[in-house]
């Protein structure tokens, strides 16, 4: 309690720093949000020029693992801010789970699938097909306790490079811990971020071209049901003709409150969906994670850059996503 104490102190000083313009003008701050920041503590830029930024987990060593995706490879950030590279030739990864015998599993879109990657020598694939459809976009993963494994696939969608991809098969798989792949939904427009309530009870998924963020009741086996609207999001907007909220990267912390990179920063939740606050950052965020030694930092990449962000929650200890 006496540390707790002390830390909400030392934010509600750095907040008045801010006030009173020690803390220079350009530097973005965080708004306060009842038990969850303390307002005007600075968004520090660990740094830029990323080529691509996705799939933040807290390692074992208490640092960071982020995908490069664009570079194809995994980087990590120390605590102290040193950056470096931790894995060269990811196959695009994207998403990234760490399993508590200290395997990073990865969704990879270079050659699209699903399987362990790291440390080399139990390298895996465990899934690159549903009944014979390779996926397309591999997205973002989590794991539950039993060691299920839930991922999504964006699928395709026109670009400049490509705009007349091929026909788009988005959806939400689950492999079982025996191994075995059941989609569990293909009726998401463009299923992005994935994560579990603390008591795994409940799945969200992140629906990028939706204006919610959608939540399941999940059973014992791994399958879902009651779809519904968990939380509506402020990102929803129109941007290029196009209505999206930019929903991306999902977090949850000690108080199983649900974070969500949108196209408005990070939009904190209530467990029951009720809106907290947003962290806005210079540029939107893609995706987020609590990492450190006690997860007290929330970590978020996105554009080329990634930040940190010193809260007063605490992420969940109990997986590393």
């Amino acid at each position: 309690m006496l540390l707790k104490t002390s830390q909400t102190k030392f934010y509600s000083l750095l907040g008045a720093f801010a006030l009173a313009g020690i803390v220079h003008a350009d530097e973005p701050v965080t708004p306060p949000i009842p038990g969850v920041a303390a307002g005007g503590v600075v968004i520090e830029l660990i740094k830029s020029g990323f080529k691509g930024t996705e799939g933040p987990i807290g390692f074992s060593d208490g640092s960071l693992l982020f995908t490069e995706t664009q570079a194809n490879r995994i980087v990590r950030v120390a605590p102290d801010n040193s950056v470096s590279t931790f894995l060269e030739n990811s196959n695009g990864a994207n998403g990234l789970a760490l399993n508590p015998n200290g395997e990073i599993i990865a969704v990879q879109t270079l050659n699209p699938k699903v399987g362990i990657i790291y440390p080399f020598e139990k390298q895996k694939v465990l899934a690159e097909n549903f009944e014979g459809t390779a996926f397309q976009r591999p997205n973002d993963v989590v794991l539950d306790k039993s060691g299920g494994i839930f991922f999504t696939d964006s699928g395709t969608r026109p670009s400049k490079e490509n705009p007349n991809p091929p026909a788009s098969h988005p959806g939400v798989f689950y492999i079982t811990p025996a191994g075995q792949l059941k989609r569990l939904a293909n009726d998401i427009e463009r299923p992005n971020g994935i994560q579990l309530s603390k008591d795994e009870k409940t799945l969200y998924v992140a629906n990028t071209q939706g204006e919610h963020i959608l939540a399941f009741d999940v059973g014992a086996d791994g399958a879902i049901s009651n779809k519904r609207n968990f939380a509506k999001l402020d990102g929803w907007k129109e941007e290029d003709k196009v209505w999206a909220s930019g929903a991306d990267g999902l977090a949850i912390d000690d108080n199983d409150r649900l974070y969500v990179a949108s196209n408005s920063g990070i939009e904190v939740f209530t467990s029951k969906g009720q809106a907290l606050g947003i962290i806005p950052l210079p540029k939107k965020p893609q995706n987020i994670a609590f990492a450190g030694p006690e997860k007290k930092t929330l970590y978020a990449v996105g554009r080329g850059d990634a930040y940190k962000i010193p809260l007063l929650a605490q992420g969940y200890k109990g997986r590393a996503k």
